[in-house]
């Protein structure tokens, strides 16, 4: 028998063991396993790599701090409550003291992040 999804999913961020990766420590808070129509994690920027991804949208909201990011070669300002929508295929990257939560669609990002550094 199939397995169906969950009505819904409560994950707290304590609770997640974090692990590096390409923008910096990263806490999966809704994986590709959970069946969900995104992908969520929160990530606490730092030495992030520039990088684009194929077939994955990313939104970034800041949770906290500030910092800067380049999209395309355009450099924009971050701080606390902004919210950045980066399309597949824009080459990004990060930096400053920023914890951002991040949603892509559609889930599988972990297979579609294309470093160029």
């Amino acid at each position: 028998m199939p397995q169906t999804a969950s009505r819904f999913l409560r994950r707290d961020p304590a609770d997640v063991v974090p692990w590096a990766e390409t923008c910096g420590q990263i806490r999966c808070l809704v994986e590709e396993k959970d069946q969900a129509a995104a992908e969520v994690q929160m990530v606490e920027i730092h030495d992030a790599k520039l990088h684009y991804h194929e077939k994955t949208d990313e939104f970034y909201y800041v949770i906290d701090g500030q910092g800067k990011m380049v999209l395309d070669g355009e450099e924009i300002e971050l701080h606390k409550g902004v919210v950045v929508y980066v399309p597949r295929g824009v080459k990004h990257k990060a930096w400053g003291k920023l914890t951002v939560l991040t949603v892509c669609i559609p889930r599988g990002v972990f297979g579609d992040v294309h470093e160029l550094e």
